[in-house]
């Protein structure tokens, strides 16, 4: 009988422009076992889902310089790559969620590590996000 084979890590694309932010997500991401790559402007993020398909969660930033903002990227990653799981970010005030991709997950800034975890957790697992606590309807 042939072993099973051993399952891959999952992929976490973080889209963050500030260094100090990027690096610390990206340590406590990987604490956690995840692969992680990171970008600091949507133009960068693109490339990235475009040279890597194992990219299966997006976490991004509302608020950052270049191109596009973090709501843009949300929905053309979701249009692009439909199968890649979204978490925004923003301590913006006045954010339209409505202008977020569906089954996307907002998680307003600031959010505790627990938050974070929990909604990556659900997302990697197969679930739907739920209006719930920030987060966006399914």
């Amino acid at each position: 009988m042939a072993a099973p084979k051993p399952k891959k890590p999952t992929t976490v694309l973080i889209v963050e422009d500030e260094a100090v932010i990027r690096f610390e997500l990206a340590e406590r991401l990987r604490d956690m076992g995840l692969l992680v790559l990171v970008a600091d402007g949507a133009d960068n993020a693109l490339a990235l889902l475009e040279a890597n398909p194992d990219i299966s969660v997006l976490f991004t930033d509302v608020r950052m310089a270049g191109s596009m903002d973090g709501v843009r990227l949300a929905n053309q990653a979701r249009r692009r790559w439909p199968p890649v799981k979204i978490i925004v970010t923003s301590g913006l005030a006045h954010l339209d969620i409505e202008a977020l991709p569906e089954d996307c997950i907002f998680l307003p800034k600031p959010y505790a590590p627990d938050e974070l975890t929990s909604a990556l957790t659900q997302l990697i697992g197969g679930g739907r996000p739920h209006a719930a606590g920030g987060r966006r309807r399914a």
